[in-house]
């Protein structure tokens, strides 16, 4: 451990990318606790890469994609540390992986940013508490299709007062009937009309 801080903490010019990826990784191989060396590893690695872009905010987190893609991640960690100690292919993948990090950050972003649009767009409209916490269901990528009576067992509602609602913001174009009717009849936001 000594070798690894004087090593970390030395000026040696590397690319801190390159920096947080042999960081985890060697924390990870020497494993100087009984637990949490894999958590510790992750937390230096996105401390070192937080400290490389100078920034107070990051969108992206590179120990919650390494979560994400935890076989895998096992998977290289075996083969490098069973191998001749080239790390060529552990590095090759925490770049990729991190790079798979900023596209999540970015559509976790477009999904907010579309969801600020959207609420920004019916601001003046008066909506329930019920029809407010399904319109946010639906902005999360709801499962399926809306249909009354999911709306009244979301909401622990009646059919009637579900249906209610619905006509009510289908009448505000803020939902839309789907094309297919009938006893199947189901509901979208109507967001690409209004953001």
């Amino acid at each position: 451990m000594a070798a690894f801080f004087d090593w970390f903490n030395g000026d040696l010019g590397l690319d801190p990318v390159l920096k947080a990826a042999i960081a985890h990784f060697w924390l990870v191989t020497i494993h100087p606790f009984d637990d949490g060396n894999g958590r510790i590893a992750r937390a230096i690695a996105d401390m070192v890469l937080a400290q490389s872009e100078g920034s107070q905010q990051r969108f992206y987190s590179m120990s919650a994609q390494i979560r994400l893609e935890r076989r895998d991640y096992y998977a290289i960690l075996e083969r490098t540390q069973k191998g001749d100690l080239e790390i060529t292919e552990w590095l090759q993948w925490f770049l990729t992986c991190l790079d798979r990090a900023f596209d999540g950050a970015e559509q976790i972003l477009a999904n907010v940013f579309r969801k600020a649009r959207f609420w920004e767009m019916i601001a003046g409209e008066t909506i329930s508490e019920r029809q407010r916490k399904v319109i946010n269901r639906l902005l999360e990528g709801f499962d399926g299709k809306l249909t009354s009576s999911k709306w009244a067992v979301l909401t622990k509602t009646s059919p009637d007062t579900a249906l209610r609602d619905i006509n009510d913001l289908v009448a505000r174009a803020i939902l839309v009937k789907d094309e297919s009717g009938g006893r199947s009849t189901s509901y979208s936001l109507a967001e690409t009309n209004r953001v």
